[in-house]
């Protein structure tokens, strides 16, 4: 097989020619990437989307669900009782439900707030400190 003489041309390219084409090249290899990158991100976050609506509609009949379950509480306990205690008792239950999580929750929140990673900033300093020399050595 003989090669066309722009072949040859193409073969035999100086070392500077060569060395000329690396930013173009470097920038079309990182445009590549980036058009990857943008390209899996649209679809990864097509597939999560989806699946947020998913666990919504999920959350939607489960809601429904938990009220169905409710009035068969209320109903079931009606059997032994009148309607209207039988519905009074599942309500004290569901509000005290209802105070025991939001008092976990105020509890769980006063942790976290502010959301100031203080051990972190502490750890940080102390390696500046060490650094430059200045802070003090800790016993072991």
């Amino acid at each position: 097989m003989s090669e066309t003489p722009a072949q040859t041309r193409s073969a035999k390219r100086s070392l500077f020619a060569l060395l000329a084409d690396l930013p173009r090249l470097f920038g079309d290899l990182i445009r590549e990437e980036i058009d990857q990158l943008k390209n899996e991100l649209v679809g990864k976050i097509k597939h999560a989307g989806i699946g947020i609506g998913l666990f919504a509609a999920a959350a939607f009949f489960a809601f429904f669900a938990f009220a169905v379950l409710i009035a068969a509480a209320v109903l079931g306990i009606a059997e032994a009782l009148p309607g209207w205690l039988a519905a009074l008792i599942v309500a004290v239950a569901l509000l005290v439900i209802t105070g025991v999580l939001a008092g976990i929750g105020a509890a769980q929140l006063k942790r976290g707030v502010p959301p100031t990673p203080t051990r972190t900033i502490s750890s940080v300093k102390k390696d500046v400190d060490a650094v430059k020399g200045t802070g003090k050595r800790e016993k072991l």
